[in-house]
């Protein structure tokens, strides 16, 4: 349900009356006074408290006017978790546009004789992010295997004696960075990103539980089909109460995983979505099988590009010698992206990333998507320093942003094009997505105008976004960022602290 209503928005996408290097001006110098506000008086009281000890809390919440609402350590450089995907997709909805869309395209090598094609048949991955996922927003694989096989029809293909081979050149082959953590690198929000994705490049794996502590659990591989797969289950059943630890270890230079951890007794049965990393090889497998049922054969198996399933060195066409067929495409970036912020996509978020290097460096690198994202910073207006990026979802450990750069980002895509859009993809409190539970005992008409990212792991969590006036100037907007680092207490203390924090900062307007 969309609670910001039309008038907020013309609030906030209205003309600017701050110049963007105003925007940088009003956030480059330290911001460390004492604001006389309820928000501020809070935040001291609760940061000097027992139960907060040991924790950095760093915040920043100005209007775009310059009026400081809230202030502590706002240009110390902290963990920004999953808030540093309102930079990424902010980004790329004002550089690619609201409309972009990925592509794949259906092509071939060799040559089409009665029927027959006597050649291979390549799947073009364009990173495409939500192909076969299932993804509400996505169509399924199933009909967008029918679309390909339709253009195989329409060129006479009946049989093809080669391969079906799965082509993920648009990306590089580094699935992730490499300061993920591996336990990390083997779940369903480490899954890493594909020229050519499959299914979120996730595998269901379904674990009931023993009837005796300590002994192996029952394993069943589900969707998608993986028999080339080899999966070690050294997991075992938990005692009652000790929740689940499964973890898959992988890695995309064998086709091996193995499961570790417990699930505990009481649990029951549960179905684990783990990472597959052979994305563009599941991809090309099934939509051989799909081929198969509809009666056209592929005498030489599927196939992709990698190190494992890769065709023999030298056997590969480049893609602008090979006759395409057809493209079909995703749904359109404003969509993908609303669907990462609201719930937090870390795949999403990397293709989109790794996209902004691509399109705008000529490589689909984390390289090139690191001078794409600078670069693109300096565009918008948003200063530079107080930003340390490592990758696009926030993952990594090694991200490292600021408050006050955060709040310069947010007030600075404000003169973006994009930004209405933008702002709608921002989750609200007790809105569909990772908010849902935040600031429950809180009023509706209030939480009807907050705009906001949250982002959480161990020891860290974080909110960024926009309070919007209920009424009045576009100025009154409030941009804010509100970062706890190394905390290790008691999550509802912190939760209703972070909560308590967020509405004092919007009563301010």
């Amino acid at each position: 349900m969309n609670l910001i209503t039309p008038h907020y928005l013309c609030i906030l996408i209205a003309s600017a009356s701050i110049s963007a290097a105003g925007s940088r001006e009003m956030h480059a110098s330290g911001r460390d006074g004492n604001p006389q506000t309820q928000a501020q008086e809070y935040l001291m009281n609760t940061e000097s408290q027992e139960w907060f000890s040991g924790a950095t809390a760093a915040v920043l919440a100005v209007k775009v006017s310059g009026d400081t609402v809230a202030c502590l350590n706002s240009q110390k450089m902290l963990i920004p978790a999953s808030t540093m995907k309102s930079i990424t997709t902010g980004l790329a909805m004002h550089a690619l546009g609201p409309d972009y869309r990925f592509e794949t395209r259906i092509g071939y090598s060799g040559e089409i004789s009665s029927g027959t094609l006597h050649g291979d048949l390549y799947i073009m991955g364009g990173g495409d992010p939500t192909l076969g996922s299932g993804n509400r927003i996505a169509e399924t694989a199933e009909k967008t295997f029918a679309r390909w096989k339709a253009m195989l029809d329409k060129a006479g293909i009946s049989r093809i004696e080669g391969r079906i081979i799965g082509d993920g050149r648009f990306f590089d082959d580094a699935a992730e960075i490499d300061s993920w953590q591996w336990n990390d690198i083997g779940t369903y929000y480490g899954t890493g990103v594909s020229g050519l994705s499959f299914y979120e490049n996730r595998q269901n794996i379904t674990f009931t539980p023993s009837d005796t502590p300590g002994k192996p659990m029952e394993a069943s591989v589900g969707y998608p089909q993986t028999p080339w797969m080899e999966y070690r289950f050294s997991c075992t059943t938990g005692k009652p109460g000790t929740g689940n630890t499964l973890y898959l270890f992988t890695s995309p230079f064998a086709p091996v995983g193995e499961m570790r951890g417990t699930l505990a007794i009481d649990r029951g049965p549960r179905t684990e979505q783990v990472s597959n990393k052979f994305p563009a090889y599941t991809c090309a497998w099934h939509f051989m099988e799909y081929l198969s049922g509809a009666g056209i054969r592929c005498t030489g198996g599927a196939a992709d590009l990698g190190h494992v399933f890769g065709v023999p060195a030298g056997e590969a066409v480049p893609q602008d010698s090979l006759t395409v067929l057809g493209s079909t495409f995703s749904p359109e970036l404003s969509a993908i992206v609303s669907e990462t912020n609201h719930e937090s996509n870390n795949m999403y978020a990397e293709t989109i990333f790794k996209t902004l290097g691509r399109e705008y460096c000529g490589e689909g690198s984390y390289g090139a998507a690191h001078v794409a994202f600078s670069s693109l910073l300096k565009e918008i207006g948003a200063e530079t320093s107080g930003c340390r990026a490592e990758d696009g979802s926030g993952l990594s450990r090694m991200n490292s942003i600021s408050p006050e750069f955060m709040c310069s980002f947010l007030t600075a895509m404000m003169d973006s094009p994009s930004f209405g859009l933008y702002a709608e993809s921002l989750p609200q409190p007790g809105g569909p997505g990772t908010l849902l539970y935040v600031m429950r005992r809180y009023p509706s008409d209030v939480k009807a105008r907050i705009r906001m990212k949250s982002g959480s792991m161990t020891g860290v969590q974080c909110y960024c976004g926009y309070v919007i006036p209920s009424e009045g100037s576009r100025e009154e907007t409030i941009v804010f960022s509100v970062m706890v680092n190394g905390y290790y207490g008691k999550p509802a203390c912190l939760r209703s602290f972070l909560d308590r924090l967020v509405y004092l900062v919007a009563q301010a307007n």
